[in-house]
């Protein structure tokens, strides 16, 4: 197994188990965070940030986890699936109260120095609403 494709399992592994400190570690000081269908976050402390709101608003587990590593090693893509739980409402967001959601997504990694460098996570938020907004039987 390649060192990147280690470096990101151990983050997503991080994740599943709401390891932020141990997340953080991965990541450079200066750490690119582009959020899904929103803005640009720079900075290590702004991605602790927004892992503290997610930890609090969303509880959610990625399975099925395939990485793609480049021949550098500088650059990483992974596909996952998220199966998560809504339980604080989050701004401009359906009002939250316990329902689960599963949803496709994928994020693409640049690596510099065995750190994280950058972060980009994509997936259908139309979708997200949508199952929020009605149900998802067999959902948590």
């Amino acid at each position: 197994m390649h060192a990147t494709e280690t470096l990101v399992r151990r983050y997503y592994d991080a994740f599943n188990r709401a390891d932020w400190p141990g997340m953080l570690a991965l990541l450079t000081e200066d750490v690119v965070h582009d959020i899904n269908q929103g803005g640009r976050e720079t900075g290590r402390a702004a991605f602790a940030s927004f892992l503290g709101w997610m930890g609090r608003a969303y509880r959610e587990q990625l399975t099925g986890m395939v990485v793609m590593v480049d021949a550098t090693g500088t650059r990483a893509a992974a596909e996952f699936t998220v199966t998560g739980t809504y339980l604080i409402a989050d701004a401009g967001m359906p009002p939250a109260h316990g329902q689960g959601y599963v949803l496709p997504a994928g994020a693409f990694l640049e690596i510099r120095d065995g750190r994280i460098a950058r972060v980009t996570t994509c997936y259908d938020v139309n979708d997200w609403k949508r199952q929020v907004e009605r149900g998802v039987p067999g959902a948590p």
